[in-house]
């Protein structure tokens, strides 16, 4: 296993807040919170991006994902959240182990974004559409 300070806390090396554990994830308080009960929800296997998580380390977060937000938001009395998850140090990402936050709205507090949208080629989207399509194994 890596030596990220995620690696650490899984390996009991790091102390945390435990939200929720199981044989395949660990779900935690962030101890830099954007705002009260944000969360902390990780895979136990070793990826630095989704795209490198096994199907079964997907499906493990996937299951206990929805129930973690149900209980942050009951905890916190939240009525909004944001669920943010980075890949690469160009997306942000600080922490170079899967993750997924989940960011109670409180007040003011929380995730704030920036969208920029522009506008979709629709016969250039039709293309790489199916070349995604190809790719998908």
């Amino acid at each position: 296993m890596s030596d990220t300070v995620f690696a650490k806390i899984i390996r009991g090396e790091i102390p945390c807040h435990k939200v929720y554990e199981d044989e395949h994830v660990l779900s935690f308080l962030d101890v830099g919170p954007l705002s009260v009960g944000h969360t902390l929800v990780i895979p136990k296997e070793p990826a630095v991006t989704l795209d490198q998580l096994s199907d079964e380390a997907s499906a493990a977060i996937g299951r206990v994902l929805p129930r973690i937000c149900r209980a942050v938001m009951q905890a916190t009395g939240a009525m909004a959240y944001n669920i943010l998850q980075n890949n690469g140090s160009e997306a942000h990402q600080e922490v170079m182990h899967v993750h997924f936050h989940i960011i109670p709205k409180q007040e003011g507090k929380g995730l704030g974004i920036t969208w920029k949208a522009g506008a979709i080629d629709h016969a250039e989207g039709a293309k790489l559409a199916e070349k995604m399509r190809s790719l998908i194994v």
